[in-house]
Order: C-alpha cells, then structure tokens, then sequence
C-alpha cells in the first residue's frame, strides 16, 4: 500500500503522459485498504478474530 502511495507520488512529480495515471495507483491503494476492512469484518463475524469488550 505504502508502494502505491509512492508509485503516485513520483507520476504526480514527472507528468508524463505517456505512463499510467495516478489515479491508477490510488485506486489501487483504495481497493487494497477496502479488501482489508471487508476481509477483517468476515473475520469479526466468523469468530476468527474477536475484539476486546472494553476499549480501555
């Protein structure tokens, strides 16, 4: 993820429009960060992972 970020980064700098746009990898960083969040609900709600009762 942290990757792509750069990957971003550096095509904003350089502007050439001959290479992939940086929306390409920011929006796979998106995609990324969303599989994640989904994977770690299916998780919570098959009992896999179970969270602290109290958050203090």
């Amino acid at each position: 993820m942290v990757f792509s970020l750069f990957q971003a980064l550096f095509i904003l700098n350089r502007n050439d429009p001959s290479k992939p746009s940086m929306s390409k990898f920011i929006g796979r960083r998106v995609m990324i960060s969303a599989f994640i969040i989904i994977l770690m609900l299916v998780a919570i709600l098959t009992g896999i992972i179970t969270p602290h009762p109290r958050p203090f």
